[in-house]
Formats: structure tokens, sequence, C-alpha cells
């Protein structure tokens, strides 16, 4: 009967706290598609919004990276998509274990916007993976993160909130390619899946 009890009581903190996560996703990309209709540089409009898609919320996908910061990093150029190009940092490097297997990638800081007052701490990490092109856009997806989300070493990452770039959109938007260093040899089956609208030039 202890043990009866025991296994109850942890299944239901289990399914409490799982509950918990999706309500708050929920409310994370509900947040999401409003940004589109305040942002004057949006690139779509309130009847794109429905072909939006995401992946079910999936906790395992919410994992702690440990964070190697990069101190003495030199600037350097990364293209976007459109030709032109954007100077960025490489801040830090994070590892983690997604799925059982150990994955790394490389946190950015973007040079220009890093002048900005109050968008000093903004951090960028790019990834792309092996459902760009398939589930996902084939261009790779963001995510956006800030230094004082590291702590005591340690970083946690939620793919369930990557997101798609503008470009995925319309072709207009510069849009930073991920560099070769944060291609993903796995399948992140979470956050935003491909747009099914009409791409915008």
């Amino acid at each position: 009967m202890k043990y009866l009890i025991i296994t109850l009581l942890t299944f239901i903190t289990l399914t409490s706290h799982s509950q918990g996560y999706k309500s708050r996703l929920e409310t994370h990309r509900k947040q999401y598609k409003a940004d589109f209709l305040t942002d004057k540089n949006s690139p779509l409009k309130e009847a794109d919004l429905k072909n939006l898609h995401f992946y079910d919320a999936d906790s395992t996908y919410l994992i702690t990276a440990d964070v190697e910061i990069l101190p003495t990093e030199p600037s350097f150029m990364i293209p976007t998509f459109n030709g032109a190009k954007q100077e960025y940092v490489r801040y830090a490097r994070v590892k983690f274990v997604l799925n059982g297997k150990p994955l790394h990638l490389t946190i950015y800081s973007n040079t220009l916007l890093a002048k900005r007052p109050g968008f000093a701490d903004y951090l960028f990490m790019p990834f792309t993976d092996q459902t760009n092109g398939h589930e996902t856009y084939g261009g790779g997806r963001y995510l956006d993160l800030k230094t004082t989300d590291i702590k005591n070493g340690h970083l946690e990452i939620d793919f369930n909130k990557a997101y798609n770039p503008y470009c995925a959109y319309s072709a207009v938007y510069q849009c930073p390619m991920p560099p070769k260093e944060n291609d993903l040899e796995v399948k992140v089956q979470a956050g935003e899946k491909q747009y099914t609208g009409e791409k915008k030039h």
C-alpha cells in the first residue's frame, strides 16, 4: 500500500508539472503571435497567423546546459540570407544532452545591438537541425537569451520556444544564417514548424 501511495503521488506531481509547463508555453506562444500585430516591421498580418504551426509542448526539450564564457573572442561577420552581413561576437559555448546525445552550441552577441541602451545583455542562439526543410524552416531557427539567464555556469534552454526568422515569411529581411558550428545532427522536434502561408516578397 505504501508503494502504491508513493507511486500515485509521484504520478500526480509529474502530471501537474507537465500541465503547468504546457500552460506557460501556451501563454508564451499567444504573446509570440500577438507581437506580429504590434511590430511595425512585421511580415505578418492577423489573417496570416493561422499559418503559424508549432510542435506540441514537450518538456524533454527543456534542458539545462553547462556554459563556458568566451571572454576574448574577436568579432566576425555572419552572412544573412539576402547577401548582407552582420557583426557578432561569440559570447559563450554551451554543452548539454538532448535525447541521450551530447551536443554543443555557440551563443552570440550582436555588436551593434549591444551598444543600444537596454540591449547590452541580449544574446542570440541560431541553430539548424535535421528537421530543416521538411518539418521546419529550411534556414534554421532562433532562440533569444540574456546574459542574466546564465546562473552559476548553467543555462536553461527551452527548444519549445525556438522560432522562425522573419525570412521564413518574407524575402525582404536581413536574417543571420546559423553558422555551421551550430548545426545539430539530431532532429529538434520542438518549437515553431514550417510556415504554411504564401511567402511574401
